[in-house]
């Protein structure tokens, strides 16, 4: 099993044992280092760097960390990117976040800053991550323009948009909530297991009340698309996890 959408440096001074407690589950956990708050991905690097190989790491900048509009950082951000090109297997997350954008005017921080990275995953060469709450649907317009390969981490946008999505040459996510998150569900039931990957968005998410997510729960998810889809657990394992190496061109 992949873990396609992660975040172990939040997990702080236990990041080291749960790390050791998913490689006897996991081939693989993509973690995107994404700039956020007081994470700097510089600071996160350091943390995860000694298990590079398992954890596959990708470089980002958060949309709500965008919409502060603090360019000295981003360009920080992407110097950081820069050096470590060859480290990181995408650019992300990056994207748009409207629920927790209070104004016009940090909506468009947000916009101007994806638009940067977007730039800088064409020149890179590099897919991307993408985050998209209440604006699935520009951030997919943004991405047709840049004219980049996406992953919609953690997709809960309409059916419709889904479907577009994939026809495009995209991938979605389908996280752990797609036991409590309807939205979640629905994407699952409408895409087909080609053009999706599984993960947990870790340490959120959790299909446990109460309880912080782990990488090792995508285990979950793959038994709910398995149900949805009438298909065997081993088969849309096989099938996710062909597809993360794919899209990321993983290594393993």
């Amino acid at each position: 099993m992949i873990d396609a959408h992660a975040h172990f440096e939040f997990y702080k001074k236990d990041a080291p044992r749960i790390i050791e407690e998913c490689r006897k589950d996991l081939a693989a956990v993509v973690d995107s280092i994404t700039e956020y708050r007081k994470a700097h991905v510089w600071k996160s690097w350091e943390m995860l760097k000694p298990y590079f190989g398992f954890i596959v790491p990708t470089l980002g900048y958060h949309p709500n960390e965008a919409r502060r509009g603090n360019w000295e950082k981003v360009k920080r951000v992407e110097e950081f990117i820069l050096d470590h090109r060859d480290e990181i297997v995408a650019i992300g997350e990056i994207g748009l976040d409207y629920h927790y954008a209070e104004n016009e005017r940090q909506r468009e921080n947000q916009r101007a800053i994806f638009k940067h990275f977007l730039e800088l995953a064409l020149e890179l060469g590099l897919p991307v991550v993408i985050h998209a709450r209440e604006a699935e649907r520009e951030a997919f317009e943004m991405v047709q323009r840049a004219g980049v390969r996406a992953y919609f981490h953690s997709f809960a946008g309409s059916v419709e948009l889904a479907g577009e999505i994939v026809e495009n040459g995209h991938v979605i996510g389908i996280n752990t909530g797609i036991v409590f998150i309807p939205e979640v569900m629905a994407a699952a039931k409408a895409v087909k297991v080609e053009n999706m990957l599984v993960e947990t968005d870790a340490p959120y998410m959790s299909p446990i009340k109460g309880e912080r997510n782990r990488p090792c729960n995508v285990r979950v998810a793959i038994e709910e698309v398995a149900k949805l889809k009438g298909l065997g657990f081993e088969e849309v394992e096989r099938v996710t996890e062909r597809n993360a190496v794919r899209f990321f061109n993983l290594k393993l």
